[in-house]
């Protein structure tokens, strides 16, 4: 009984020492920095991607909790934690989040696997009102995105 124990235990022990090694993650930070240093977002797109050209279809996105002012444009009540919340059913291999409030543009990247789900939503601040850009790179080497201006209320409580 006790040898059926711990080949069972050294067996799982391997397969979890395995898992690691078999996921593909990519350090974007490391490969593509100037990126994290791009001051406007079609400098960060064109560092990320090689160009700014995308085809405005088959990405949701949305600033959660905003209201809409009479030029039905959204206002984020607290530009301290806005949730932004975005997917896509394309096939992916990366998808990056830009805005272009704050001084640097890229927000985050993630590197998509074939069976990974691309339903994602984040906290991001801005300080002050601008755009958010999500940009999916499709497995068919297209570049897919979309856009949301936002409006930061001052103070939070859009005060």
């Amino acid at each position: 009984m006790e040898r059926r124990k711990f080949l069972s235990l050294t067996l799982g022990a391997l397969a979890l020492a395995v898992v690691p090694a078999s996921v593909k993650a990519e350090d974007f930070r490391k490969s593509k920095p100037a990126v994290w240093s791009a001051h406007k977002m079609d400098d960060a797109i064109q560092a990320m991607f090689g160009t700014t050209t995308t085809i405005e279809k088959g990405v949701k996105l949305k600033a959660a909790n905003v209201s809409f002012d009479a030029g039905n444009m959204a206002t984020a009540a607290n530009g301290g934690a806005i949730p932004v919340d975005f997917s896509t059913k394309i096939p992916a291999k990366t998808i990056a989040v830009f805005q272009d409030a704050n001084p640097e543009s890229a927000v985050c990247a993630y590197s998509i696997g074939k069976y990974d789900v691309t339903d994602y939503s984040i906290k991001i601040k801005m300080g002050n009102p601008g755009s958010i850009k999500v940009v999916v790179l499709g497995t068919d080497g297209k570049l897919y995105s979309a856009t949301q201006k936002l409006n930061v209320a001052k103070g939070g409580c859009e005060g």
